[in-house]
């Protein structure tokens, strides 16, 4: 890996500017953080810097224009590291202010400091990103960059969860600044690369969920670099297989998709099925509601109820292939899991996952929730904090974050 690593630096008395994603989700009602996921994760960067005897400041984002309800300061956040790590975590109500500048120039060895939100700043905002095109060079006269690189002798990344981004404090502190990806940025990409480049065979990716443009962004990348032997299909990605292949649904899970304009995905799943013959496995039955679970034969569509799931003899056949795979990628859950009746298939799909003696990695939002649903996610080989990022990388897209590491060696 092209990315330099902490400990090929000495950080003992060093100013370190360290860079994480802790964005977390909150509870609608308190706003308090509702899941410490990603705070977890962070912690061992933090604490292996902080023993060095690095001067270490924390830079992070929590929520943003498309959700503003998640927009709020970080202070709660350092209350949480501070319980973590078992140490002071100070925080400041300012980030590249002069409030903020004064207390980085105080900070003594193995301090721990970590400023407030830095999406109070417009250009860390998504829509300032997509409306304003810059380079990472360009960004180096950004507030932020401007104020807060002169005061540092390392700049450190530890937030994959955001690599997808092409933002000033992503991209830009590495035109300024020595950089070190943290342990689990690099954690990460080398476990994306070990199902990416070189997996263990067969390699079975499982897609599914509501959210199938990610499915449909990987399927064609993983099949045609070799890189899955096998794809199954299940939930709303399933349903737009079947319709590829001719089978019509019935009129509540034919308007589903349709309000969700989700029909334009069918002609390219038309030409998936054509391209990669017998690498694409689709449900051959469902549950559908019926007042309660009813399962039926695919042959036996359409029908005016909603699938809800896939079928007895679909999950038993996917629980196979799952059993056999040494390396398994997840994304998205097989049905509606948070009822009862539409649970059956993502129930037993993480069970055989859980199970299995190969690698085994997930990533997402609904897919890391629907795991935690049914098995422990500890007996998942790894459990990435991205999902923008995760699914790019998988689609063989360059991450704008993992480039500008590479940089340093020109």
């Amino acid at each position: 890996m092209d990315i330099a690593s902490i400990d090929e630096f000495d950080v003992a008395g060093k100013r370190v500017l360290l860079r994480v994603d802790i964005n977390s989700p909150l509870d609608p009602e308190t706003k308090r953080i509702s899941n410490e996921n990603r705070l977890n994760k962070s912690i061992p960067t933090i604490a292996d810097l902080a023993a060095a005897g690095a001067r270490l400041v924390i830079i992070a984002h929590q929520g943003d224009v498309l959700d503003y309800h998640n927009l709020i300061t970080t202070e709660e956040h350092a209350d949480k590291l501070s319980e973590k790590l078992g140490r002071p975590v100070a925080f400041i109500d300012d980030v590249a202010g002069p409030a903020a500048r004064a207390r980085i120039t105080e900070l003594q060895d193995g301090e721990i400091l970590l400023l407030d939100n830095i999406r109070i700043y417009g250009e860390e905002l998504s829509s300032f990103e997509l409306a304003v095109k810059q380079t990472p060079a360009e960004m180096t006269q950004t507030y932020l960059v401007r104020h807060l690189a002169p005061l540092f002798d390392l700049y450190v990344n530890d937030a994959f969860a955001a690599a997808h981004r092409n933002a000033p404090s992503m991209v830009a502190f590495q035109e300024l600044l020595p950089s070190a990806g943290g342990r689990l940025l690099i954690r990460e990409v080398e476990m994306l690369q070990s199902v990416a480049v070189d997996p263990k065979r067969p390699c079975v990716f499982a897609l599914g969920g509501l959210k199938i443009s990610d499915a449909f962004s990987m399927m064609s990348q993983v099949l045609s670099q070799g890189t899955a032997d096998l794809v199954i299909t299940s939930g709303v990605t399933g349903e737009i297989m079947l319709l590829a292949s001719g089978h019509s649904l019935g009129s509540g899970s034919e308007n589903f998709v349709s309000d969700r304009g989700l029909e334009t995905f069918v002609p390219i799943a038309k030409d998936y099925l054509e391209r990669f013959p017998g690498q694409i496995l689709t449900p051959t039955d469902v549950a559908i509601d019926d007042a309660g679970r009813h399962e039926l034969p695919v042959t036996a569509l359409p029908v005016d109820d909603l699938i809800i799931d896939i079928g007895e003899e679909t999950i038993a056949r996917y629980e196979e292939i799952l059993a056999g795979a040494q390396t398994i990628f997840v994304n998205g859950p097989p049905g509606i899991y948070e009822r009862e009746e539409g649970a059956e298939g993502t129930r037993r799909l993480w069970n055989a996952v859980a199970a299995s003696s190969g690698t085994t990695v997930i990533g997402g939002g609904d897919t890391v929730a629907s795991a935690a649903a049914f098995v422990d996610l500890d007996d998942i080989s790894y459990v990435s904090t991205g999902g923008g990022a995760l699914v790019r990388y998988l689609s063989g897209a360059e991450l704008p974050l993992l480039k500008a590491m590479r940089r340093r060696d020109g």
